[in-house]
């Protein structure tokens, strides 16, 4: 689980949130926003909004820094080459 301190707050259902805690992406996760018709950075958003488990809506109102510790996170995580054995 990795947790990023968001520089500026988020309401989700009408809480203020300050923190998102985001579990390691699953293969499901990648296939799920894979199947959708919609842009690369909308599958994106919605991917991060599954890790969080929260609203795309509310990935949507991120502040674009803390979109992009995110996003780094998100890409550090996926390029990581792991051994076969």
């Amino acid at each position: 689980m990795k947790k990023v301190k968001l520089d500026n707050p988020i309401k989700v259902d009408g809480v203020e949130i300050h923190e998102l805690s985001l579990r390691a992406p699953k293969v499901r996760d990648l296939l799920i926003s894979s199947k959708k018709e919609v842009e690369e950075s909308e599958r994106e958003v919605q991917l991060i909004a599954n890790l969080a488990e929260i609203p795309a809506e509310a990935i949507q109102d991120l502040d674009l820094r803390d979109y992009v510790k995110i996003q780094n996170w998100l890409k550090d995580f996926l390029s990581v080459p792991t051994p076969l054995n």
